[in-house]
């Protein structure tokens, strides 16, 4: 056998070898397109495979996919196979991407494709072809947000409602939500939409059928221009194409379309401070108040309600109930809520009620003064004050105790009564002899005696339990952030009222309190190891998100107003959260 001979016949193995080798690659549609433009990934291998991996498409959206493909096919006697998963994505956001490996096993054997690159830039002209079914997709369907208002009052409601329209040419067969709206700055609250149907409408003069997705209520609580966020829906819509079906009807076909209701900036104007009353606490609205008493007229320590009651149409949970004064005399308790508000597309409406429980102690006559309310109307533009009549309680004479007080009305004298109030003092007097005790050989002798000698191995097991204590480092940092944690709280509970003394107190012994129970320095926190560190406590989500909240309310105080209501709301869902992570902590 020559030389040319053996070079022929390695040749002929490598090229063996080469073909039966497993090849497992991915392959992109573009490498560079405009954020509004779909990207195809295959991933492609010249062999069968189980438990396929895709990769992380964490900067896409996987509008289509996965869709899979086989061939094989035999020409001159050798065979061919490709097995191809295929996926359609949409970038998220401007920027240069990576997409990571993805993972198949073959014969026992696990391979990975390369990542692979890509560039999103902004938003592209796309080619205006009447025939390809994403253009006709993209001028036939528009998401609206429609606004009742674009320059309200502070805490003047404002409706935002989101609109699918759909030409009458096309369908759409699903739609899911991308991006969800953020209102930071304002107070916010959906409405329920229980049953979807279809309207007919306009949309730029057109003739088109609409469905209402979203209905959402805003209470603006800063006046500037007010930024409300997109809403991104992907949507799958049924276009026609020029193929007939046996009857001669157009037939459809499905493509993934991404629409998006622009932002909308609301302009806020602050409430005007010519005629704002001393007593205004944010009320912007129309209402009513009532104050009444459940009797005028009782004995002592018997009780009576005083209820105060405003009802009507504004931003009835954003607001504090006036507080009536009373008597020193009278026992008053804190008053018990009784809310009843709803929320409608136009804004909240109902009533806010406090039951105050009086107990009076003494006989007299005591009046409680009246009660003024002030709130803004932003339909007149102008201040109002509602204030109730005084009212008299007119307290009857104790049957248990004929002792009288004196009376709450001035210059009213009144019969002193005699009573035998102090019959329980003794005026005569029993000695008894004392017995003679001596103190040698006594219990008490006996007692001091031994005592030192037990209080020796007691110090010695006090002495090792302190020196352990005082080795544990981390646990006297977390003690102390403990205490920290609770004087902080205790601080800001006493600071209700100033939001900005109380949000920094409160965020302190949020922080305090995390050192004391995670054992993390103040420049570790961030929200998303807060939350993997709870987690891996098992401290369930609803808590999680809970304390989170709290700590996303300590900074948005720093930018938006704040009333007491919202103050103390916080305070009670901090001191909430904290423990119930107390209770689920591992």
């Amino acid at each position: 056998m020559n030389l040319k001979t053996h070079i022929t016949l390695i040749l002929l193995l490598i090229s063996v070898s080469i073909s039966a080798q497993v090849q497992f690659e991915a392959k992109l549609s573009k490498n560079k397109l405009g954020v509004n433009e779909r990207l195809r990934i295959d991933f492609e291998m010249n062999q069968d495979g189980d438990n396929f991996v895709p990769p992380d498409f964490s900067d896409f959206t996987v509008v289509g996919g996965p869709n899979t493909s086989v061939s094989n096919t035999w020409i001159n006697g050798k065979r061919s196979f490709k097995k191809t998963y295929s996926y359609f994505l949409a970038p998220k956001r401007v920027g240069k991407f990576t997409i990571k490996q993805a993972v198949i096993e073959i014969d026992g054997e696990v391979y990975k494709t390369f990542p692979v690159n890509v560039e999103v830039t902004p938003a592209v002209e796309l080619p205006k072809d009447p025939n390809d079914p994403d253009y006709v997709a993209s001028q036939n369907i528009h998401l609206v947000a429609e606004v009742s208002k674009t320059s309200p009052y502070l805490n003047e409601p404002v409706t935002v409602v989101y609109k699918l329209y759909v030409s009458p040419s096309t369908g759409v067969s699903n739609w899911r939500e991308i991006d969800n709206p953020k209102y930071s700055d304002f107070w916010s609250q959906n409405i329920p939409i229980k049953n979807i149907s279809v309207q007919n409408g306009q949309f730029n003069g057109e003739e088109y059928r609409f469905v209402e997705l979203r209905k959402t209520v805003l209470y603006p609580q800063k006046s500037g221009e007010l930024k409300i966020e997109p809403l991104s829906l992907d949507v799958t819509v049924e276009v026609p194409t020029n193929r007939r079906d046996f009857f001669g009807g157009r037939m459809m076909t499905q493509v993934n379309q991404r629409v998006t209701a622009g932002g909308r900036t609301i302009k806020v104007k602050p409430l005007p401070e010519q005629g704002k009353p001393e007593n205004f606490t944010g009320a912007v609205g129309d209402f009513d108040l009532v104050v009444s008493t459940s009797k005028n007229q009782l004995n002592a320590t018997e009780s009576l309600q005083l209820t105060v009651e405003v009802s009507g149409k504004g931003n009835l949970k954003l607001f504090e109930l006036p507080k009536p004064k009373f008597p020193s005399a009278l026992e008053v308790y804190d008053p018990v809520k009784n809310d009843q508000v709803n929320t409608a597309l136009d804004g909240m409406y109902g009533t806010r009620i406090e039951n105050y429980t009086i107990v009076p102690q003494f006989k007299g006559k005591y009046p409680i003064p009246g009660i003024s309310f002030s709130y803004f109307d932003p339909k007149t533009e102008q201040y109002k004050t509602i204030t109730s009549n005084e009212m008299l309680i007119d307290v009857l004479e104790d049957p248990n105790n004929p002792i009288t007080a004196t009376p709450a009305t001035p210059n009213l004298k009144q019969p002193v009564v005699a009573s035998n109030a102090f019959a329980y003092i003794k005026t005569t007097t029993k000695l008894e002899p004392l017995e003679k005790s001596y103190f040698f050989r006594s219990k008490v002798f006996w007692a001091s005696l031994i005592a030192p000698l037990l209080a020796i191995p007691l110090a010695m097991v006090f002495r090792r339990r302190r020196e352990t204590y005082l080795a544990d480092e981390s646990g006297n940092k977390r003690r102390a952030a403990d205490r920290l944690a609770k004087k902080f709280l205790g601080s800001a509970k006493k600071s209700l009222g100033n939001k900005e003394v109380f949000y920094e107190a409160l965020e302190r012994a949020l922080h305090n309190y995390l050192k004391a129970k995670l054992g993390i320095e103040t420049s570790e926190f961030t929200k998303d190891k807060i939350e993997s560190l709870l987690t891996e406590r098992e401290v369930s989500n609803e808590t999680v998100n809970s304390f989170l909240n709290v700590l996303e309310s300590c900074e948005l105080a720093r930018y938006a107003p704040v009333t007491n209501v919202m103050m103390q709301q916080d305070y009670d869902n901090a001191a909430t959260a904290i423990s119930a992570i107390d209770k689920q902590i591992r």
